[in-house]
Order: C-alpha cells, then sequence, then structure tokens
C-alpha cells in the first residue's frame, strides 16, 4: 500500500479534477504489475497495472489507495476490469468519497468472489486526496491557509533603509517548501493589498509537470490591480481578479489585454465593499479547481476564517522577532478574537531553521 501511495503522488498536478490514484498488483510477493493516472494519460491506475501484469493477474492481489470506480465515464468501470482479469484480492485504503461509486465498487467486487480488504493506511490516503473529497461532495475547493510568521507572529519585517520590499521571514528551505505546495494546488488565492505592497509573482517555480497552469487568483474589489505589476505582465491565461466594481472601465480593459480574466462578483461586507468569498470558492469550484492555497495577509485572512472557509492552516514560523517596530501585524487573523477555533491533526515539521504547524479546521472525511 506505501508503494500505490507513492505511486498515486506521480499523479500531483496531473490526475485533477480526478483523484490521485496508485496501483500495485502482487502475486507470489512479486510485483508484477502497477500503474498510477493522470487526467490526459485517460486510463486508470487499475487498468495499467492490470495491462502490464496480462494473463499473470489472475489469482494475484490488487493494493489500490482509492476504491476501485464502478460506473462508466471518460473509462468504463475498473471493477469490471478486474473481475474479467479473475484478480483474487483487493487491497483498497479508503472508500470512494465519490457518490457515483461511494462502497458500491468493493461491493460488486464481493459480490463476484473477490476477497476486499478496506482501511489500510486510510489516514495517509485520505490525506493525499482531501481536495478531491471536498470537491466532489461539498462542491467547493479544499482550501489552505499559508502564512509566514516571526516568533511573535507578525507578517511582516521592518524595511531597510532604501529597500523596495520587506526582508523574507523565513528560510529557503521554508521558501522552497511553499513553492511544493503551490506545485500541489490548482489556485494561489490573494488579495489586492499584498499585491500592491510586495508586487509578487505568486507562480509555481517547482519545474515539475503540471496539467494546468497554477491559477493565480486575485480578490480587487476596487479593480486597483495595475497593469504594470509582476503578476500581469507574467499573465498566460492564468491570472483571475474578482472585483465588484465596473468591469467596463478602462484600467478593465488593459488588464483583458494584458492577458488577465476579470469575474464580476457581488459584494459582501460591511458597507458591501468586499467580494464575497463563498460566490468566489462557488466560481473556481464551477472552474474544476479542486485545492486553493490562501496566500495572503491578516485582513483577507480573517475574513475566510471567520466565514469558516479554511480546511487547513499550515504556519512557517521564522526563529527571530519582530518586536514593536511593525504595529498591526501581529495576527494571522483576527478571527479568533470572537470565536477560538482549535486545529485537529497537528503537525510539527522542521524547513531549515524554521518550523511550521500544521492542522486541521475541517474534516471532510467525517462520517465516512
Amino acid at each position: 500500500m506505501q508503494r500505490a501511495l507513492a505511486l498515486a503522488r506521480h499523479g500531483e498536478a496531473l490526475a485533477g479534477p480526478n483523484p490521485m490514484v496508485g496501483a500495485v498488483l502482487v502475486r507470489r510477493g512479486r510485483v508484477i504489475g502497477e500503474g498510477f493516472h493522470t487526467y490526459d494519460g485517460l486510463r486508470h491506475a487499475e487498468i495499467i497495472a492490470l495491462e502490464a501484469a496480462g494473463d499473470a493477474a489472475r489469482g494475484a492481489t490488487l493494493y489500490v489507495n482509492l476504491e476501485p470506480c464502478c460506473h462508466s465515464g471518460r473509462t468504463g468501470p475498473c471493477t469490471r476490469a478486474l473481475i474479467d482479469a479473475r484478480v483474487a484480492r483487493v487491497v483498497a485504503a479508503m472508500p470512494d468519497p465519490n457518490p457515483a461509486v461511494a462502497g458500491r465498487g468493493l461491493r460488486q467486487l464481493r459480490a463476484a468472489g473477490i476477497e476486499v480488504v478496506s482501511g489500510v493506511l486510510a489516514g495517509e490516503a485520505r490525506r493525499l486526496n482531501e481536495a478531491f473529497a471536498t470537491w466532489i461532495t461539498a462542491r467547493r475547493p479544499f482550501v489552505t491557509l499559508k502564512s509566514a510568521l516571526t516568533l511573535d507572529g507578525s507578517l511582516v519585517l521592518p524595511r531597510a533603509h532604501n529597500a523596495r520590499r520587506p526582508h523574507w521571514i523565513t528560510s529557503p528551505a521554508s521558501r522552497a517548501e511553499v513553492q511544493r505546495m503551490r506545485h500541489a494546488s490548482d489556485a494561489l488565492l490573494t488579495g489586492i493589498g499584498t499585491v500592491l505592497a510586495d508586487d509578487p509573482l505568486l507562480t509555481d517555480r517547482t519545474r515539475l509537470p503540471r496539467r494546468r497552469r497554477l491559477l493565480r487568483v486575485i480578490l480587487d474589489s476596487r479593480l486597483r490591480l495595475s497593469p504594470r505589476s509582476q503578476i500581469v505582465s507574467t499573465a498566460e491565461n492564468d491570472v483571475l481578479v474578482f472585483t465588484s466594481a465596473t468591469v467596463s472601465s478602462k484600467r478593465a480593459q488593459a488588464l483583458r489585454r494584458a492577458g488577465v480574466e476579470i469575474f464580476e462578483c457581488d459584494a459582501s461586507g460591511k458597507g458591501r465593499s468586499r467580494v464575497d468569498l463563498r460566490a468566489v470558492l462557488a466560481e473556481l469550484a464551477r472552474r474544476d479547481i479542486l485545492s486553493v492555497l490562501l496566500e495572503a495577509g491578516a485582513t483577507l485572512n480573517q475574513a475566510a476564517l471567520a466565514a469558516g472557509l479554511v480546511d487547513k492552516v499550515r504556519l512557517f514560523y521564522a526563529p527571530i522577532l519582530a518586536g514593536s517596530a511593525i504595529p498591526n501585524h501581529s495576527e494571522v487573523a483576527a478571527a479568533g478574537r470572537s470565536r477560538l477555533q482549535a486545529l485537529s491533526d497537528l503537525r510539527i515539521a522542521r524547513f531549515g531553521p524554521d518550523f511550521t504547524v500544521e492542522g486541521y479546521l475541517s474534516d471532510v472525511h467525517r462520517n465516512r
């Protein structure tokens, strides 16, 4: 099963909007076929493994991190292929959260006389496809809030004399991990305040293959995004701006000419001055965006947390102190002032001199 999970990870940024799946066929203690799914490759992992094994698949055991599908879509049902190949045993890490499958595949295999075992390394399998599970059941993307902080909670550091931008808070090792997080995400979401302050690129710079470019999403209620910003100058149909401003303005026309898509969205918040976050996520889900990485400042973080739209939090802490030089930047989000939000399944890891704290605010797999 560990090998099946490792194979499934090869589908990162390549399988969506389908889940990441790896399959390993074993007979008499020897691997006779294996495979992983990519969306453009069409074939499911189980089919690739069966084709590699050929006639040797008869009497073999299949290890797969997700329940084999039992319905026809872009491909035929994997359960039928496994039954026809006379596989003797199927070990699945977890049921498919897709309502079109949801345990029916395993029942179909049992009815055909195949031994079925479920739940092996289920926790790791659920984490691997948490974005797919959220999208297929709740019809919204899985949202991870990422932030870099000093030990005393500052989001920014003082600017050096004559410096155009703030110093990096975290180490190169942490920034490399953030790039990996971007690669694993379908979209990156930020606010116009971050873009105006830092003029970032917000790209996936891992150079790893991906089926679709990382979608760079900006919430900009008054459409203040400059056509001369880095994110606009590098746009290749991968920048999407949500605004409640007039989309026929001269600035909107200039942004469109530069390759930026502008989506007019309902406003919310006090005075209806903010873009409606729920509407944003609904539109992203409609575009087959399964996972969103929220890289923003305290204001947008607070809004997302207060609205209950954050599923996972990952905080990168650097072993430095900002002290009192940076007022009003000491919170990832102020939502905790009125309601404490406890993280579950807490994990801590080191990246160079920094450490990360990761935890969940929701569990899409609950009661499944």
